[in-house]
């Protein structure tokens, strides 16, 4: 008893900075909870999850199902309070695998418990784990891929079958996560001795993409590995904002999509304007006339493409939150009121078999007005976000091939949204944990050495002699 509380104490002591901001973290989010009940649901996004959890199968258009399997095993609750709950404990976790493992790798505390700020403190990180939207638990399962890979200097089987898993099951929450696979493959086969460990990474990343597969066939008839085919749409919008066809040419049944009337201050309002041309469109395959399209604008337009996928990529590094499209709130998503849901033709079967207290959303003081006024301060402007990845870069160029996956994965995850439909300051989000994971390795020294072992010498040495001779208590 005396060594465990020994032990304790000192683990206590040594990580004492970490201890006050978690315990500062978990007062932030019982205060949330507290401000805003039940949750933030939202029409179209929330109420389509929830309606394909309570049918326990993937959402056929725009979403995979990973979520929806998330929410479903979190049913017999019938309370979105608990799903927000269980969220906020994600996010205090993301916290502490980023702290453990950069602590692991020789980091020194101050700059751990730094790397966990933004998921910790930031309002953002707030509003995202207090609404029923998949970032989160996506941010959670991108965490525990990237930290389970760098958990040691030297990639192990078990390491790459583990973050192979998180990968893929992060793909089946959010799509984008798709194209980190590659990339995890493509750092392991330059590492010495990889091809093993690559191998063995794509063997545990097929299993729970073939099984999402397979489960979408069984409810829809025909095998798809993420979502419901809508992709063509989306990268289709992406070109709206500089598709020339005097310069594409395209043939005459793509010539339909070309760029018409309406016109819109944000590549992801086309996929919602009625007076679209792809909302205008009523013939057969519309989803893979647009993708054909959209590939036949890119090949013939790539500077532009890239122009405007930088302009767009750079919203996330201005001071001030910049509005995109000009009809949404960039930041500062808390207030205090009620939000009636709009009438819609899942509300009734949602609150029946989910959760009867789904319809308004109201802020409660005083709670809610020390968040309100909490997120003007705790918001992260854009020249850090800008900082972070360039201390990450530094890592680069000292080639840590540590910083490398994580610097590139959270560069992916920041410009991957732009490049294949349009900026959002919700898809950011995901990207900063990784990116700080990425400054925070820059930092280490090759001298540096992890502090394993929780008591010091001395206290060490008291407590072996002190258990050889037990009868002196």
């Amino acid at each position: 008893m005396r060594y465990a509380s020994l032990a304790i104490t000192t683990t206590l002591r040594q990580h004492r900075l970490f201890v006050g901001a978690t315990v500062f973290a978990i007062w932030l989010r019982i205060i949330t909870t507290l401000g805003f009940r039940p949750a933030w649901v939202y029409w179209f996004d929330s109420f389509t999850y929830l309606n394909a959890a309570m049918q326990f199968r993937p959402e056929s258009g725009w979403q995979p199902g990973g979520y929806p399997l998330f929410l479903w095993l979190l049913w017999p609750f019938h309370s979105v309070t608990v799903v927000v709950i269980v969220q906020h404990a994600l996010g205090l976790t993301i916290g502490l695998l980023i702290y453990a493992m950069l602590r692991r790798r020789g980091a020194r505390p101050w700059i751990a418990v730094m790397a966990t700020v933004p998921v910790f403190f930031d309002a953002s990180y707030l509003r995202l784990e207090h609404a029923v939207l998949s970032d989160t638990l996506f941010i959670f399962l991108l965490t525990l891929a990237v930290t389970t890979a760098l958990w040691h200097p030297d990639v192990t089987i078990k390491a790459a079958v583990l973050a192979g898993t998180f990968l893929a099951c992060a793909s089946v929450v959010r799509t984008i996560g798709l194209g980190l696979i590659p990339l995890f493959l493509l750092w392991l086969l330059v590492r010495r001795g990889g091809w093993k460990r690559a191998l063995a990474m794509a063997v545990a990343a097929a299993i729970p993409l073939l099984a999402h597969g397979a489960w979408y066939a069984h409810n829809y008839g025909s095998f798809s590995l993420l979502a419901g085919g809508n992709s063509g749409v989306l990268l289709w919008a992406r070109t709206m904002t500089f598709a020339d066809c005097t310069r594409i040419r395209p043939p005459d049944d793509e010539r339909r999509l070309c760029p018409n009337s309406a016109v819109q201050d944000a590549a992801s309002e086309y996929v919602w304007d009625p007076h679209s041309a792809i909302n205008r469109y009523s013939g057969p395959s519309k989803n893979e006339l647009a993708l054909s399209f959209a590939i036949r604008a890119i090949a013939t337009q790539p500077l532009d493409y890239i122009l405007h996928i930088i302009k767009d990529t750079s919203i996330a590094f201005a001071w001030t939150p910049i509005a995109h499209p000009k009809r949404v709130t960039p930041a500062y998503g808390f207030a205090e009121g009620s939000w009636p849901i709009p009438q819609n033709p899942l509300l009734d079967d949602v609150r029946e078999k989910y959760d009867n207290s789904i319809g308004v959303l109201r802020s409660v003081d005083p709670y809610a007005s020390f968040v309100v006024r909490y997120q003007y301060v705790a918001y992260m402007h854009g020249p850090l976000k800008a900082a972070i990845f360039l201390l990450g870069a530094y890592g680069l160029i000292r080639r840590r091939k540590d910083v490398t996956i994580a610097w590139f994965m959270a560069a992916f995850l920041l410009v991957g949204p732009v490049a294949v439909l349009d900026f959002d300051h919700r898809y950011v989000l995901p990207a900063i944990p990784i990116a700080c994971i990425a400054a925070a390795l820059a930092t280490i020294s090759p001298r540096d050495r992890p502090r394993c072992d929780p008591l010091p010498q001395a206290h060490r040495l008291t407590v072996e002699v002190d258990e050889a001779r037990p009868g002196l208590d």
